[in-house]
């Protein structure tokens, strides 16, 4: 593929969401080609490009906007609230992640079955005597932080997920200990 088709389809791939090395190998490599180029060409969206090589994968982000601006850039990339369950679970896989960057491992990808991902959020949800509901709500958030792309179902395997190390550039060790703060708070609370 020449440069001229390759800046293109790199960037139409990147502007569909995260571009992952294991997964989008030709968009990967033109990306990391043709990084100026690719930079220049969503600079004029208000976009910016951020790759990560030692982690394998690059997203779009929102420039900041300019205080003294007196006409900005209208947000081309949403931002999204997220509920208490799935900001919960977001901080336990990256917590999980954390877990296997800090071990002796050289393991790179983190998998956990829908059991251990069940037990870690059960701890932090109230009681109910609907065990069925309980687990449907947890299926919920679970689908709903792999749609964020946080998670990957393992081909082949309904019970089996990938937590996708992106997760790491959106809850940073700063979110994670201010959130270990407040969990310490509400789990006191759950046991008043």
């Amino acid at each position: 593929m020449t440069a001229e088709a390759a800046l293109p389809a790199a960037v139409t791939q990147l502007m569909k969401g995260v571009v992952y090395r294991d997964t989008h190998d030709r968009a990967w490599r033109s990306l990391l080609e043709l990084q100026p180029q690719s930079r220049d060409y969503v600079a004029v969206l208000g976009l910016e490009i951020v790759i990560d090589e030692a982690e394998g994968y690059a997203y779009c982000r929102q420039k900041p906007a300019d205080p003294d601006d007196p006409d900005p850039l209208p947000r081309l990339i949403p931002r999204r609230t997220l509920s208490f369950p799935v900001s919960l679970l977001l901080a336990l896989l990256r917590k999980k992640l954390a877990e296997s960057d800090s071990g002796d491992g050289d393991q790179t990808r983190v998998m956990l079955t829908r059991e251990q991902i069940v037990e870690m959020l059960r701890v932090f949800l109230p009681p109910s005597s609907n065990e069925a509901r309980l687990f449907d709500q947890i299926d919920a958030h679970i689908g709903n932080v792999e749609k964020l792309g946080f998670l990957r179902q393992v081909k082949g395997s309904e019970q089996l997920w990938e937590v996708r190390r992106i997760l790491k550039a959106f809850v940073d060790g700063q979110w994670l200990s201010d959130f270990d703060a407040r969990l310490e708070d509400y789990l006191k609370e759950l046991s008043d």
